[in-house]
């Protein structure tokens, strides 16, 4: 039965950002992640999620996402846009400040209830990329893998990729994972990506 309300991601609005622990939203209720490294698309692809243009700022320069940026969908419902480092030029002291909240978070999170790692599909499972699918599977969490861009291959070359990723990720021990191939640009597998995420949320 269809949703006369539209899907409930579509009522996302932004809630508030968190740079340090103090400043996260109560620990009640459902939250799904989202992670990528910089320029992998994760901006556009939550935009994509949500029917949203400007939900999640898009950038032409790296890293710009510097904090945990809380967007409600429902009341206790809430995507969580990540910082995407990789390349991005952030000094030190800020990314071993990054790396140590975020490290606590996941591990102490209760309301996280699965991960979505955002890679571009030419050049999938960076360092960055294993590091946040290992918090995931080493906290027992489910976890998504959007291999984003997937407009820029043909179907042939979608497919290795996608079979390059889950052998690779069966290979670490993270068999579990799910993957698919997905584009902001044309919608590929923005269907798929919605049911995932609204299964973790518990949305209708």
């Amino acid at each position: 039965m269809s949703n006369p309300l539209g899907n409930p991601l579509e009522r996302a609005r932004y809630l508030g950002s968190a740079h340090t622990p103090a400043q996260l939203p109560p620990d009640g209720g459902r939250e799904v992640a989202f992670a990528g490294r910089s320029n992998a698309g994760k901006s556009s692809a939550l935009n994509a999620l949500t029917r949203q243009n400007a939900l999640a700022r898009v950038s032409k320069t790296p890293g710009r996402t510097q904090q945990l940026v809380y967007f409600e969908v429902a009341p206790q419902r809430c995507l969580v846009d990540l910082p995407g480092y990789g390349y991005a030029k952030v000094p030190m002291e800020m990314k071993a400040h990054w790396e140590q909240f975020l490290d606590g978070w996941f591990r102490t999170r209760q309301a996280l209830r699965g991960l979505v790692v955002v890679m571009d599909i030419r050049h999938p499972l960076k360092d960055y990329d294993r590091q946040m699918i290992g918090y995931a599977v080493g906290r027992g969490l489910p976890a998504h893998a959007l291999l984003t861009k997937a407009d820029k291959l043909g179907r042939g070359q979608q497919m290795q990729a996608l079979q390059a990723v889950r052998k690779a990720l069966a290979e670490a021990g993270a068999g579990q994972v799910g993957v698919q191939a997905f584009s902001s640009e044309n919608k590929q597998g923005v269907d798929e990506a919605r049911e995932v995420v609204a299964g973790w949320l518990e949305l209708p």
